[in-house]
């Protein structure tokens, strides 16, 4: 990932930050020296004129660090939100050309961690890097030499004051860098806690397992607590030093200035500026430790961000002579097998060869985890083979463009989906300038528009987050006149009749047989009704074809089919 890229739109604020940052530093340092003028050549003097003309220089200089100090913290504003707004962009946009296979790497808890908490941490980061760093290491690069400039034997204590504080600091540092690093991983547990128990409110309610989550997000709260607890602890060392220090500065500078200025080697007013410069000093160390420890935290938070900015698409349209267009509805697959990353060397569905013809309906039944949606996620390129090849029209589907592929190969998956807005704008994801005859045209074949009716604003009903306020049949039919609405060349209906009554599931089919006979209907199902009158159907069995045939056919012939017919048949009665 490029620090550059970024920035990009928002370098001027990010270079103008430090420059601000440095002449404010300058003007700041310059305050305790004009100081000393004021007591030594005015009051001890008894100069009144000298009082006001270094009083009024004072005021100007005070007045410039203001307006420097005023316009670093907007530029530095703007430049860290700025890097922060960059940043999100890049993540989601990335995370939106991801496959099923590279969404499988990341928890949905992880990537919402890393939008959120991770660039928060970015973000306070690099406006203490525009700032914090400038500022620190100036001050106390400049304190230090005014100090010499103004008595070089009294520097020694500041001296002997940066070896205890530096080494402190180092100790505190060196054991908070691991802790911080541990940090980020009990943030996803807690994001993961919170957001499985929020999405599945009303199975936690209706199993009355409330105190068992309250249990789990305890556990998870206090391991995170723990955590931070301990690196606090660690850091809160740094306080107590630093007035340890600053005390005993303020202490030998007193002591030692007097009698330097018994001797004559040093005045009152110098000794009143040495003693602000140890403070300003002594300050900017703090200062460069916490800089440490916040760059040690967004250390981690940039290596989780760059993890999803720079992961590649694993499946992306060719780079040359991609195809645009799908010349019919065939399927083909030929010696197909396929694994899941994390499951190497376990083949989902294996030695796969399968041939279906342009507007034919294919039914494909067996039991959970048999490879069922896998093989319809293989049509429309949701994961790739990892052996063989899978064919739509006559060419093999990594030859497509993705979009192209994906208009043509509409697939309504088992957890189905709705977005907040109205029921249209549901229905028009499958078609952006739909008109609504064609929205009612899809919901009548869809079985929905007898519903949708009977809401009181109709088409334009709201749909709240997740669907909530439509029942789940009712979901599953508003998804299918969504696919419906992009007028495929092949339609794949994985087990999303399951919570509609068998009539409503009947008419469901019966109208897409009847509305697009040259559409190549792919039905995956539990339920030997779902796949009965298809030309085909597909019996799988541990990731391999069990037997193809009619339902007759394979009612006389095959045992699984058989025995998935008689329990079902039993269950109906």
């Amino acid at each position: 990932m490029n620090i550059i890229n970024s920035i990009k739109g928002f370098r001027k604020a990010t270079i103008m930050t430090p420059v601000f940052t440095a002449l404010e530093v300058v003007m700041g340092v310059l305050i305790p020296y004009v100081t000393s003028w004021i007591i030594d050549k005015g009051i001890m003097a008894g100069d009144i004129k000298n009082v006001y003309l270094y009083g009024a220089l004072m005021l100007g200089i005070a007045a410039l660090s203001l307006f420097f100090g005023l316009m670093s913290g907007r530029c530095s504003a703007k430049a860290s939100t700025g890097f922060a707004y960059n940043l999100r962009e890049a993540m989601y946009t990335n995370i939106q050309t991801f496959s099923f296979s590279n969404i499988d790497k990341f928890s949905t808890a992880g990537l919402i961690t890393r939008l959120t908490t991770d660039v928060n941490n970015l973000q306070n980061a690099f406006q203490m890097i525009l700032r914090v760093s400038v500022r620190a290491p100036l001050n106390l690069i400049f304190s230090v030499l005014m100090c010499v400039f103004i008595n070089p034997k009294m520097s020694l204590i500041f001296a002997v004051a940066l070896i205890i504080l530096g080494t402190v600091i180092y100790m505190v540092l060196s054991r908070t860098v691991k802790l911080f690093a541990m940090v980020f991983g009990k943030y996803d547990d807690l994001n993961s806690a919170v957001q499985e128990n929020v999405t599945a409110i009303r199975v936690v309610k209706a199993f009355v397992r409330e105190d068992y989550e309250n249990t789990k997000f305890r556990k998870a709260a206090e391991a995170l607590y723990r955590l931070f607890v301990k690196t606090e602890s660690l850091q809160a060392i740094n306080h107590p030093v630093m007035l340890l220090v600053v005390y005993g500065c303020i202490i030998s500078l007193s002591w030692w200035g007097a009698h330097f200025i018994v001797d004559g080697e040093l005045t009152t007013g110098q000794l009143t500026s040495l003693l602000t410069y140890v403070m300003t000093i002594l300050s900017s160390l703090m200062m460069l430790s916490m800089i440490f420890v916040t760059l040690t935290m967004s250390a981690a938070s940039w290596r989780r961000v760059a993890e999803i900015i720079d992961e590649k698409a694993d499946i992306t349209s060719p780079a040359e002579n991609a195809l645009t267009n799908v010349a019919n509805g065939s399927i083909d697959f030929k010696d197909v097998c396929f694994s899941y990353a994390n499951e190497e060397g376990e083949y989902a569905i294996r030695d796969i060869n399968l041939s279906i013809e342009s507007g034919e309906t294919i039914g494909i039944i067996g039991g959970t985890g048999c490879g069922k949606s896998t093989l319809g996620n293989l049509i429309c390129r949701l994961y790739d083979t990892t052996k063989g090849a899978v064919c739509v029209g006559g060419s093999d589907v990594r030859r497509y463009d993705l979009t192209t592929l994906r208009d043509n190969v509409a697939i309504v998956q088992q957890t189905n989906t709705l977005f907040t807005g109205t029921i249209l704008d549901n229905l028009r994801w499958g078609k952006e300038d739909a008109t609504e005859e064609e929205c009612i045209d899809v919901c009548r074949i869809a079985c929905a528009h007898e519903f949708i009716e009977q809401m009181s604003d109709g088409y334009n009903t709201h749909i709240e987050q997740g669907g909530v306020n439509v029942s789940g049949g009712q979901k599953q039919r508003l998804c299918i006149a969504r696919a419906l609405l992009k007028q495929p060349k092949i339609l794949i209906l994985d087990d999303s009749t399951s919570a509609c009554d068998t009539v409503t599931d009947k008419k469901i089919r019966q109208g897409l047989k009847d509305c697009l006979p040259q559409t190549t209907k792919v039905i995956i199902s539990q339920r030997i009704q779902s796949v009965r009158d298809a030309d085909r159907i597909v019996v799988m069995q541990s990731g391999m074809i069990d037997a193809i045939g009619t339902h007759d056919q394979l009612l006389a012939s095959n045992a699984i089919y058989k025995e998935i017919y008689q329990l079902q048949s039993e269950h109906q009665e």
